[in-house]
């Protein structure tokens, strides 16, 4: 494959404003596709087989408006003395913004407030719209099936709720299903953030601001064609709208690191006095293999999201997995055309003079060599004191609790939030999380009346509402209120119950059946998939992992060290969420209003995108280990010398990946909160106290075992040069060596 790269780089270097019009119009052609026939995003979580599906499917069958999306309406008066009991004002506004809401677009059903109060304070209390002193009044609103609507629906609610904002007299807020289904979280601000500190970053590592200038050049033209992308894919298999955050969020982070490796390498042959051509191709059939290699690795792992069952993790692995193969295609076609325009001017506009001068064969840091032997003179304090303190911060991860963030849990400032609390203060907290059961009555109708009354009397339930019977269809609904709030593990419990205890012994000598379905029950097996999935996908992840290290650098014992370390890197980050988002430590400071479960795709989704980005380092870090090791044979030397020629390169790598991933954290969005807290947690282990001190350390105490493989295995295993440069010819050299120097 290295000559392939290397013919690819030189082409694309030899011709770089071909290369660059193909991506232009490529770009073009998407973004026109786009936006003709793209199509919405939507957040749309289904769990094929789980009994919430199932309530969706009876009802849907039943052709019941009960199966669509649904939202609501919260009103308080703003007078904090009056009530919709006694005062005609607070009535009007009410039955204006009811007939409002009503003949919007695709909206099948309001609850008729305004007819409950002209009846009386006693019918009004009964029909559950009013809270029991009149305060806050709920109006459940009834769309029809998701896929009958699109982000137009959400806008034309928010225009209603947004010109009530000067009412003096009642307050009018909205929230529920629509907005969690098509309000896509806020984009912009954490890209820009990451993005300004990866200039810092790039700026100080290369020295000069045309290096800086390409990898971001890049990163953002992938960028912006992997995101135009995501509607097009839509139309083939369901993208969730929260995915274009976090692809952009891996995208940045790997586009801009995998272009630091590719740069990095040119720049050294450059110094060797090789043509503007000849350093291209070659830094793309070395550092661009293994930029192949290991961004391969990252779409391989991401896509394994689809053993989870959960159609909206797939669709969000795809998403990822599309914006990572446009940032490796970029890398080693666009970048290398970028590079062919600077030529020999890629140094100019220094910000310092140090560097090394031409003939120079490798950027070695003194002070990271000087490191790596104080590493090696203290393996084993490190090697142990290191794993301890890895151990301790994974320790809460005996905690995690998996959910999903409700409502309350948005900014204050935010409409759904502002209903949420309302209903919660008026109705108590179950209002905002009703447990939809769907009953299959064609068989045996007698069954509902005790359901009800039996879903009434357990202890987690405040009320149910009178059942809905479509005699027609076979289908029975209930609504049933519990008594905590969607994201209380107490909430869990009393659906675990209902199916495990209360509809068993009901309905066990009924053909009748029953579901439980709503948004609370669908995150609970959603929940419930992972927990069973996520072991099974570790281990599968951690094998393949395994088998391609071994591959690599022909080890038994490096691959198995790779995994563990792994394993304890991202086991730092799984528990620094549960500190922070369970526990609330230092909530404030991501500007986080209250603790939250962790959001039950994050911990594998995680998993798979930090197996990849861990690989980059691994293979950057070992093969140059493994390189000096077969030339001398020394294995200390050789893990110093690895630590002193890429230490610079993986740390400046790591800061940018961790500021593009924590510039996610000033997200108003919970979820993108947590994937960018929990990714900038894990990079900057795995590159700073894995990589930099515990690998070292380990490869000192293991010695020569390090490399050793059983020779039948060497045998038969296929041969990878990962750095590429044996299947290579002579290289080219300018015929005046300039005095050409090149940033340390």
């Amino acid at each position: 494959m290295s000559a392939l790269l290397y013919r690819l780089g030189k082409f694309a270097a030899r011709h770089p404003w071909r290369v660059i019009g193909v991506w232009i119009v490529a770009s073009i052609l998407v973004v026109a596709a786009a936006n003709v026939g793209g199509k919405d995003l939507e957040d749309s979580f289904k769990v094929p087989g789980a009994d919430s599906e199932k309530a969706l499917q009876l009802l849907s069958s039943a052709q019941s408006d009960q199966a669509g999306v649904t939202a609501r309406i919260v009103l308080t008066p703003r007078d904090a003395a009056s009530t919709f009991f006694d005062s005609t004002s607070a009535q009007a506004e009410l039955a204006e913004t009811q007939l409002l809401v009503a003949g919007l677009p695709n909206v099948l059903a309001v609850a008729d407030g305004a007819t409950v109060l002209s009846e009386g304070t006693e019918a009004a209390q009964q029909s559950g719209l009013f809270s029991p002193d009149g305060r806050i009044a709920v109006l459940p609103m009834q769309y029809p099936l998701v896929e009958e609507l699109s982000v137009k629906d959400l806008e034309a609610l928010e225009a209603v709720v947004d010109a009530q904002a000067d009412n003096a007299i009642v307050q009018v807020e909205a929230g529920g299903e629509l907005f969690f289904t098509f309000d896509e979280p806020e984009t912009g601000l954490g890209e820009a953030f990451g993005i300004l500190a990866a200039v810092i970053i790039l700026l100080l590592a290369f020295g000069s601001v045309i290096a800086m200038g390409l990898p971001i050049g890049m990163a953002l033209f992938g960028l912006a064609l992997g995101v135009s992308s995501m509607t097009l894919i839509n139309q083939v298999i369901e993208i969730p709208a929260w995915a274009p955050s976090i692809g952009a969020m891996v995208g940045l982070g790997v586009g801009i690191d995998y272009a630091l490796f590719l740069v990095t390498r040119h720049r050294e042959f450059l110094a060797r006095g090789m043509t503007v051509e000849e350093s291209v191709g070659r830094a793309v059939a070395t550092s661009g293999q293994a930029v192949v290699f290991a961004g391969g690795t990252v779409v391989i792992a991401i896509l394994g999201l689809a053993v989870a069952g959960v159609p909206a993790m797939t669709g969000a692995g795809v998403a990822t997995s599309v914006i990572v193969a446009i940032m490796v295609l970029s890398s080693i076609t666009l970048l290398p055309a970028f590079l062919g325009v600077a030529g020999l001017w890629i140094n100019r506009f220094g910000i310092h003079r140090r560097g090394v001068k031409a003939g120079d064969q490798a950027l070695v840091s003194p002070t990271w060599e000087r490191w790596g032997r104080h590493v090696s003179n203290h393996a084993w304090p490190y090697a142990v004191g290191v794993t301890l303190l890895l151990l301790a911060a994974s320790a809460p991860v005996l905690a995690l609790r998996l959910g999903f963030p409700d409502e309350g849990t948005l900014a204050e400032s935010a409409s759904p939030r502002k209903a949420y609390d309302l209903a919660a203060e008026g109705f108590g907290p179950g209002i905002n999380g009703p447990l939809l059961i769907a009953i299959d009555i064609s068989e045996d109708a007698s069954v509902v009346e005790p359901l009800a009354e039996a879903i009434a009397g357990d202890s987690g339930i405040a009320g149910v509402a009178p059942a809905d019977i479509n005699s027609d269809a076979g289908v029975a609904t209930l609504i049933a209120f519990p008594t905590t709030a969607p994201q209380d593990n107490a909430t869990v419990d009393t659906i675990d119950r209902l199916r495990a205890e209360v509809f068993p012994v009901l309905l066990d000598s009924s053909p009748a059946k029953a579901h439980i379905g709503g948004q609370s029950a669908t995150f609970a097996d959603i929940a419930g998939r992972v927990s069973d999935r996520l072991p099974v996908f570790i281990v599968a992840v951690i094998l393949l992992s395994f088998m391609l290290l071994t591959v690599v650098f022909r080890s038994i014992l490096v691959p198995l060290k790779a995994a563990l370390l792994n394993l304890l890197s991202i086991g730092a980050a799984y528990g620094v969420l549960v500190m922070v988002f369970q526990w609330g430590w230092g909530k404030e400071l991501i500007g986080l209003d209250a603790t939250v479960p962790i959001v039950s795709f994050i911990p594998m989704f995680m998993f798979a995108i930090l197996f990849g980005l861990s690989m980059d380092y691994e293979v950057f870090l070992l093969s140059r280990v493994r390189e000096e090791y077969l030339a001398t044979g020394d294995n200390d030397a050789s893990v110093i010398h690895g630590i002193a020629g890429t230490a610079r390169v993986i740390t400046s790598a790591a800061l940018i990946m961790i500021a593009v991933f924590g510039g996610f954290v000033v997200s108003t969005d919970p979820v993108t909160k947590m994937f960018g807290l929990g990714l900038a947690t894990a990079i900057f282990v795995d590159a700073t106290i894995v990589r930099l001190v515990l690998v070292p350390a380990t490869m000192k105490l293991m010695g020569e075992a390090n490399w050793w493989i059983p020779g039948w295995l060497d045998r038969i295993l296929p041969t990878i040069d990962i750095e590429g440069e044996t299947a290579l010819p002579e290289a080219e050299y300018r015929k005046e060596e300039s005095a050409l120097t090149v940033a340390a």
